[in-house]
């Protein structure tokens, strides 16, 4: 592997994984660096420490991320052997790993307040930087058309990520704190 830098973006674009080139102020790259944030952010998580079953279901997710980022750099119509996609198989893994948490957690009655013990607020800060990433992706396929499935995987994950903080929250001991709007008496 050559050097880390290759001073080609030392001007404001970038390569494409399709050809070409393009600004680094593209919708294209801010959902893609986005998604590289959100998968940073789970490794902060994971650092915090999780249950074995959830390590496994993060790194999942982050390699999910990887392709999800390639599917967002490459535009729709680029057919290539090469060409890495999310699919909806991948969505459904989701729904179902919402399905088996939400069957453990006690039902929300109102809003909680981002937080709980370090793996959860990370889990919570990732649902936040997911949603960023859906915004970006959302005005990327407003631009031009992305694959349907990317754009469910991010609206899907972010439900994942508010499901599992909260439930690694309670599996650690950590309670919810409601939100109350005591600030305006």
């Amino acid at each position: 592997m050559g050097k880390i830098y290759t001073r080609t973006g030392d001007a404001g674009e970038t390569g494409m994984l399709s050809g070409g080139r393009a600004s680094k102020a593209h919708p294209r790259f801010h959902a893609v660096g986005t998604v590289d944030e959100l998968n940073a952010i789970l490794g902060l998580a994971l650092a915090a420490g999780v249950e074995r079953s959830i390590t496994e279901a993060l790194q999942r997710v982050q390699r999910e991320l990887f392709t999800l980022g390639a599917d967002l750099a490459t535009p729709a119509e680029t057919e290539a052997s090469w060409v890495q996609r999310i699919t909806d198989a991948q969505v459904t893994r989701l729904e179902v790993d919402i399905d088996a948490w939400e069957a453990e957690l006690p039902p929300l009655k109102q809003f909680i307040l981002p937080g709980g013990g370090m793996a959860g607020a990370f889990l919570h800060q990732a649902r936040t930087v997911c949603r960023r990433a859906e915004r970006w992706a959302v005005a990327l396929n407003t631009e031009e058309r992305l694959n349907p499935e990317a754009l469910r995987y991010l609206n899907r994950l972010s439900d994942w990520l508010f499901v599992l903080a909260r439930w690694v929250n309670l599996r650690s001991g950590q309670t919810e704190s409601p939100w109350r709007d005591d600030d305006r008496r």
